[in-house]
């Protein structure tokens, strides 16, 4: 019989758990479906007898995840650990180094070192495979790296978060205010240890950049991402939305332009209509857009233990079925390194401004949009017993460096009640 494919397991938290009881339940399943059996040798965390559930008596101790990546009894170290740096780092470059094929769900490691671990696995004759990485258990890196390869990719969009996308919808459905949903968020566990990492769109900017990197064959550029959180949202704003059609997501969006390559993630209105717009609670949504397919919406759960821990094994029995990928679609001597620009694709705008009610104060506004080049497609000035007025505007497609120009010179009016607010209104 074939020999076994063998793996070291590092990491017992939620997706590692999870990990181990698909290949408990379903062994003759993969055996079946690869030719081969899939068998965990030994596995790593950071403590030996905290009870997960789980039966590890059958699996070999290691107490460190680099003595558990250079064993010479696995095939394949799979790394759920997390972080950036350290263990995880470590473990996997030894790994390689080693003569195994990895498997990560790190998207952090990957965003920020990618183009060093891809080199290192081509050197050695290895894979790194990271579906469990991005958009939890929906194929998107698959879908790219194989069913839409034949494709010149054009952009790549996706709501990658799904605790942003639980907290914008439930303010909307709930009519709750920012600091409301993120302590109720906080209190179910949806927040990372740092809650930056969500709602300031880190953790979704590493998955961007990863999902950018395979679709235009482009060395990995985090630093490249333009971050913007969605803490500055309020409920009235997700209400204003709405009136005008739309609704608000933390959205990635990624394409090549004759500038460079430009990669946001930012809060966007899209129309609410959309397979975007209709997105709810915590599921995540991909949309790839090639020049042959034109459009493929892929839509699932972003994160858990049984959706994470289904990519990973999706990525494991690739390995034992001998399919062997580049980890960004080209070997990673031919990525590019793409110039960055910052919004280089011209957009319509949201825009909210608090303006005092005195006349001529529209006229002043409208002037220095003008001034601008910024024309206007919409605008609606809410009912109101006080000043300030809400004034809503939605403008015509226009250069984020002129918005932010008209933006800056508008409080020398001397009309604004507060800071304006400014959103791109993305098309889907």
């Amino acid at each position: 019989m074939t020999k076994p494919l063998t793996l070291g397991l590092a990491g017992l938290g939620t997706v590692g758990v999870g990990v181990v009881k698909l290949l408990q339940q379903n062994a003759d399943l993969y055996a079946a479906r690869t030719g081969r059996r899939v068998e965990l040798r030994a596995v790593t965390a950071r403590s030996k007898d905290k009870d997960r559930g789980v039966d590890l008596s059958g699996y070999d101790w290691e107490d460190d995840a680099v003595s558990l990546a250079k064993r010479d009894d696995i095939d394949v170290f799979v790394e759920v650990m997390g972080g950036s740096e350290g263990a995880a780092k470590d473990a996997t470059l030894a790994a390689l180094a080693s003569g195994k094929d990895v498997v990560s769900a790190n998207k952090a490691l990957l965003a920020l070192h990618g183009q060093q671990i891809a080199q290192m696995a081509d050197d050695a004759g290895r894979s790194i495979r990271y579906e469990a990485a991005v958009a939890g258990g929906i194929p998107v890196i698959k879908s790219l790296a194989e069913g839409l390869a034949g494709n010149r990719m054009t952009r790549v969009m996706g709501v990658m978060n799904g605790t942003c996308n639980y907290i914008l919808t439930r303010m909307e459905s709930a009519g709750l205010s920012y600091d409301e949903v993120f302590a109720e968020a906080d209190q179910l566990g949806y927040l990372e240890a740092d809650p930056t990492l969500d709602v300031g769109g880190i953790d979704a900017g590493h998955k961007l950049a990863l999902l950018v990197a395979l679709a235009f064959g482009t060395q990995v550029d985090f630093d490249g991402v333009e971050l913007e959180g969605i803490q500055q949202i309020t409920a009235r704003d997700i209400h204003h939305a709405a009136d005008l059609g739309y609704r608000i997501k933390l959205l990635g969006v990624a394409q090549m332009t004759d500038a460079g390559l430009e990669q946001r993630m930012s809060p966007c209105l899209v129309p609410a209509a959309s397979p975007l717009g209709q997105l709810e609670g915590g599921t995540n949504m991909c949309v790839l857009e090639g020049d042959a397919v034109q459009q493929v919406v892929l839509r699932g759960p972003g994160a858990g233990e049984g959706p994470t821990a289904s990519a990973v094994l999706g990525d494991i029995l690739d390995l034992a079925r001998g399919i062997r990928i580049p980890a960004f679609g080209v070997p990673a001597a031919q990525l590019k390194a793409a110039p960055s620009v910052k919004s280089a694709v011209a957009a319509p705008y949201y825009l909210r401004l608090e303006l005092r009610d005195e006349p001529g104060a529209l006229a002043r506004m409208a002037q220095v949009l003008a001034e601008h080049g910024i024309s206007i497609d919409r605008m609606r000035q809410r009912e109101h017993s006080e000043s300030p007025a809400t004034v809503l505007i939605v403008t015509h497609a226009v250069q984020r460096s002129a918005l932010d120009a008209a933006l800056a010179d508008l409080p020398q009016t001397g009309v604004l009640g507060d800071t304006p607010l400014a959103i791109r209104i993305e098309k889907v």
